[in-house]
């Protein structure tokens, strides 16, 4: 973590400690608005030669233009691929060239608040509608490669788009548990106090309807009729392996999982077994 950072969380810290006696509400919110905005926002810009030739594509969600590219328009098997949080669809450039010579058309998308796309914040539910947007427009999607944030937010845009069993879905170290997620940022900003997590919970909750558990892998992936390739990593410190064996233990039928050891969160994108793996199951 660079010294920058580690300077603003504690400060964010002491401000949210203080918040916490005159207001578990307004703790919360800034813990909200912590939670939902990225640390740094990595440009989309890329080096690599394959974004020279992308077409350039275009959503709008809650006033905000939403950045995407493709590549091999027209192609019958269309594949979407969907970066985490704070990263972007630049950091996935490896995977399109493979694709394009499968045949097969690729899209990719900065989420809210991500590479060249706008915003400041985004939170999991944003994402998945961009996504059921995205279907909407450049879809039928036959494929999904989603690494972290991206693949929680796939998962919930599933249960509300067409798939089947033909449908095949890859996910590189998802952000199984969105409770999860929480206990870790309120682990990060040293916050204790109960009454502000009920607090944070609730915020959860008016925004969505839903309760922090529900936005849920484990929940989701039940009504999930995908092929799907999981990968995760036992020394991941973000996406915990035990949330993804939790899945596992459900014994779903179209689940494969493969569990590697030292790649940790972001090396197991960049893995050359991992990227063979993949391409040859889409």
């Amino acid at each position: 973590m660079k010294i920058k950072q580690l300077i603003a969380i504690k400060y964010i810290r002491l401000k949210i400690s203080l918040l916490s006696f005159i207001s578990k509400r307004r703790a919360a919110l800034l813990a909200f608005e912590i939670f939902t905005t990225p640390p740094e926002k990595h440009s989309g810009l890329t080096t690599a030669a394959v974004f020279n030739f992308a077409e350039p594509l275009y959503e709008y969600l809650d006033g905000l233009k939403i950045n995407g590219y493709c590549w091999n328009k027209g192609k019958a098997t269309k594949v979407l691929i969907l970066h985490g949080f704070s990263s972007s669809a630049a950091k996935f450039h490896h995977f399109i060239l493979p694709l394009i010579e499968k045949g097969y058309e690729v899209i990719a998308f900065d989420a809210p608040a991500h590479g060249n796309s706008e915003g400041k914040t985004v939170n999991v539910l944003q994402y998945s509608l961009l996504i059921e947007k995205i279907y909407k427009n450049y879809g039928p999607i036959n494929g999904f490669i989603a690494h972290s944030f991206g693949g929680i937010a796939v998962c919930l845009a599933l249960e509300n788009i067409p798939h089947d069993e033909n449908t095949k879905l890859v996910l590189l170290a998802p952000a199984t548990e969105t409770a999860s997620a929480i206990d870790n940022t309120f682990t990060l900003l040293n916050i204790k106090n109960k009454k502000v997590r009920e607090e944070f919970d609730q915020l959860i909750f008016e925004k969505s309807g839903h309760q922090p558990e529900w936005f849920s892998i484990k929940r989701a992936m039940q009504n999930c009729k995908a092929s799907t390739l999981w990968f995760h990593d036992e020394e991941d410190d973000l996406t915990p392996l035990r949330d993804a064996l939790n899945v596992k233990d459900l014994n779903l039928p179209n689940i494969q999982f493969i569990i590697s050891k030292g790649l940790g969160h972001r090396r197991i994108y960049h893995d050359s077994f991992v990227k063979n793996e993949l391409i040859n199951f889409l």
